[in-house]
């Protein structure tokens, strides 16, 4: 059998012309995708830290319910089996929060007028007081 050679013109790879076409679409769709990413990310996280708290928060109660009224003095209790190896929560861990920070409980103080416990994740920023701050006291935006 002979091989058949194929003109020149035919065997050549992609120009610098064509390369760069490419190039410049990938970047353009890069610039449009990126953004949106970042912001569903942004957006799931502060999902999954509102879904911990209510978790967190609603254990917390049941807790209080089987324990006539009384609160936990700290969230290890909700993963520490009691006698029969039942736990509040369905993990032997507790959660971190998305930002990879602990989940701050603060017991409640009927006396002071609050009667719920408080749970917290101070955000990305993971500093207490500011705008990003999520809790249970605080409704969700809509």
């Amino acid at each position: 059998m002979r091989s058949i050679q194929l003109p020149r013109s035919t065997r050549r790879g992609f120009t610098l012309a064509e390369m760069m076409v490419v190039i410049v679409i990938i970047g353009l769709l890069a610039t449009i995708v990126v953004p949106n990413v970042l912001g569903k990310w942004r957006e799931a996280a502060i999902a999954k830290a509102r879904a911990d708290i209510a978790t967190l928060a609603n254990a917390l109660t049941e807790y209080a319910v089987k324990h006539a009224g009384q609160y936990p003095d700290s969230l290890t209790v909700l993963v520490t089996p009691d006698a029969e190896g039942h736990t509040e929560l369905s993990s032997r861990e507790l959660p971190r929060d998305p930002w990879g920070s602990e989940y701050v409980y603060e017991a409640p103080v009927p006396a002071a007028g609050e009667p719920r416990p408080h749970v917290v994740s101070w955000g990305p920023d993971k500093q207490p007081g500011t705008a990003d701050d999520l809790d249970n006291w605080t409704p969700a935006p809509r």
